[in-house]
């Protein structure tokens, strides 16, 4: 490992002075591919030259251990077991930051909710589900637009599908897919009863034309008249659309808009975005294939959590979670829950990496 970043730390001195360098600089595309392997090295380099920086400094008390002066020594003594802790957590964070990089972890996201199991009760939640990842955006100063939406007449979602725009996107929120399950009295519910429902979440790195080609004889466009919600443009123009891809036969539609181009738009995004999802999923399947299990899939088909309200509880139940703040979490208080998850993930691909 350390000779690997011996490597990796020659290679960012390489890349600094080539930034340096007349020819890179007047030349926009070189820079910016040199800029950027330089900078998604550069935390790496920091630690490690940290790293080495308290191995010297471990060596140095190491060397005074050896002092005739009891004073000296019993201070070196100390020193050096604050110093062998920070080491052993910079080694550890050297090895997160060496694991494989998921492309798609700067990505934006395609965020789709549907109402399962549960009726009016599902959609309630479904719509409170995409108020908490609103909120959670805003505290990250993440843009957060509709694409489409299907809403019901109580206030909630049959489906909704947005995107989220920002920094690392991706990376905070693609543990959020799977089935989420809550347990609460409904509103409509006389007796008190508690009833237990389900939305399903699919969290989607959104595509750009470079990571999915998709050819304009493999699709068939349909426009129509929007129903529904939606204002005194409702059933007056052509404006909805509906983009079949022919290949795999999937249908996205949006009407969302009063603009057909607009809409249009908003469907070439979704379509992309579950296309590259399909491509994704391949890959995951063949390298699934050669591993004896896989914990936390992210498959939309996997339970993943519980908001119980009677008891303020949630659970994750992929890594065990329970947090008995449902209240905070519910309102976008989402911080713990999802450090909790990506330091599990973490470690389980640094498990893996040691066994392979």
């Amino acid at each position: 490992m350390f000779d690997k970043l011996q490597e990796i730390e020659e290679r960012f001195e390489e890349l600094t002075q080539k930034l340096g360098e007349p020819d890179i600089a007047v030349n926009p595309d070189a820079f910016r591919v040199i800029n950027k392997e330089r900078s998604d090295l550069e935390e790496l380099v920091e630690t490690w030259r940290f790293y080495k920086e308290l191995d010297q400094k471990a060596k140095d008390a190491t060397l005074l251990m050896e002092d005739d002066d009891e004073d000296m020594r019993m201070l070196a003594k100390e020193e050096l077991a604050e110093l062998h802790k920070e080491l052993s957590a910079t080694e550890k964070k050297l090895k997160q930051l060496l694991l494989p990089k998921d492309p798609n972890d700067g990505k934006n996201i395609l965020l789709e909710i549907r109402a399962g199991t549960g009726g009016n009760e599902a959609a309630l939640f479904a719509g409170d589900l995409f108020r908490m990842y609103s909120r959670f955006a805003e505290t990250k100063r993440w843009k957060v637009e509709t694409l489409s939406s299907s809403p019901n007449e109580i206030g909630g979602y049959k489906e909704i599908v947005a995107t989220i725009s920002g920094k690392d996107v991706y990376s905070h929120l693609k543990y959020e897919s799977g089935v989420h399950r809550v347990q609460r009295v409904p509103v409509t519910e006389s007796q008190g009863r508690i009833h237990t429902s389900a939305s399903t979440v699919a969290v989607l790195p959104e595509a750009e034309d470079a990571d999915i080609e998709v050819r304009d004889e493999d699709l068939r466009i349909d426009v129509y008249r929007s129903s529904g919600a939606g204002g005194q443009h409702v059933n007056t123009s052509d404006s909805a659309v509906r983009i079949t891809h022919l290949p795999t036969n999937l249908v996205v539609t949006c009407q969302d808009e009063r603009s057909q181009i607009k809409n249009k738009s908003k469907a070439m995004k979704i379509l992309r975005a579950k296309l590259l999802e399909i491509e994704q999923q391949k890959v995951q399947q063949e390298q699934a294939d050669n591993r004896k299990a896989q914990v936390g899939t992210g498959d939309r088909s996997e339970r993943v959590r519980t908001y119980n309200f009677p008891q303020g509880r949630l659970t994750d139940h992929r890594i065990g979670l329970t947090l008995y703040k449902l209240d905070e979490i519910i309102e976008g208080n989402l911080e713990d829950v999802i450090t909790s998850l990506r330091t599990y993930f973490q470690a389980e691909a640094l498990k893996a990496g040691s066994e392979n």
